[in-house]
């Protein structure tokens, strides 16, 4: 018996949770699917599930062999799709994390026209905020709006990123020059939770320092838009990504303050492991959105 069929079938075992649905998942028989995982154990001379009538989990040598043995079928999978990149057609799930700031902006659009324009990728799209795992939970590639860090991840910048600090006109003239960022603190300030810094506002000095600066306000929310339309209300000033705040910038709704004080070095980046064989889909999903970006400006 091929020792990759009985790889793949372990591994179908534990990302469905269950023989059972492992079987319902893939066309498999049960009986066969723990057939495969018996002959692997015996071959491997070590128990990789622990089974019973009412639970399912893996044993600490299951641990092991799972996380190395998805990498490698994923990597001959990922070889495959090098071998067949060729073809005009992509193929296959797509798992990608995305932070719901940029799902719910409007350039989220670029996810969807992706997905129409490749009918043949099922696109799962994850918007949460946190930073996943990419390895551990199976994600192809993430999209991160940052300053990126040495993650140890592969990283390709699709597009320019900055955010704004801004109010209505009607706002500063009520408030006073907004000319330094201390000058936040005596101003209310919308304060959007997304940011790791809450109550403190961090700038860029002229000589490339960090400015922490304290401020506090009507409105917390963990919405970038919620946030937006606070500002917009003349509620006070607040930090709001461009691809949020450009239109209401541009239309004059919103005054942009302390352009000189705003960090230049953020992007939306496309992250991902660090494998040989990066998936035809990869690949051409980030070259898609790099385009998308392209486009805009």
């Amino acid at each position: 018996m091929d020792t990759l069929t009985r790889m793949r079938a372990f591994i179908d075992v534990v990302e469905a949770e269950g023989f059972s649905a492992a079987s319902r998942r893939t066309g498999r028989s049960k009986a066969l699917l723990s057939k495969y995982v018996k002959e692997l154990e015996d071959d491997l001379g070590a128990l990789l599930l622990n089974r019973t009538t009412r639970q399912f989990s893996m044993t600490e040598a299951g641990h092991t062999y799972y996380r190395t043995a998805a990498d490698i079928l994923k990597e001959i999978d990922n070889l495959a799709d090098l071998v067949r990149e060729n073809n005009a057609d992509l193929k296959g799930k797509l798992r990608v994390s995305v932070p719901r700031t940029f799902v719910d902006a409007d350039v989220g659009q670029s996810l969807i026209d992706f997905a129409k324009e490749h009918p043949e990728v099922s696109l799962e799209i994850v918007a949460e905020d946190r930073f996943v795992d990419l390895i551990e939970e199976s994600f192809d590639l993430a999209i991160r709006i940052t300053k990126l860090e040495d993650s140890g991840l592969i990283a390709r910048k699709i597009a320019d990123f900055r955010v704004y600090a801004c109010a209505t006109a009607d706002f500063v003239a009520r408030h006073g020059p907004i000319d330094t960022p201390q000058d936040l603190s005596r101003v209310p300030f919308i304060i959007d939770t997304n940011s790791r810094w809450h109550n403190n506002v961090r700038f860029s000095g002229p000589e490339g320092n960090t400015i922490s600066v304290p401020v506090s306000g009507p409105v917390e929310v963990n919405s970038p838009q919620a946030t937006l339309r606070a500002a917009k209300a003349g509620l006070g000033v607040a930090i709001i990504p461009d691809f949020v705040a450009g239109p209401s910038i541009q239309s004059g709704d919103l005054v942009t303050l302390l352009d000189d004080y705003i960090a230049k070095d953020r992007g939306i980046y496309a992250v991902y492991p660090h494998r040989r064989y990066l998936p035809a889909k990869v690949r051409s999903f980030v070259d898609y959105l790099a385009a998308w970006f392209r486009r805009r400006h």
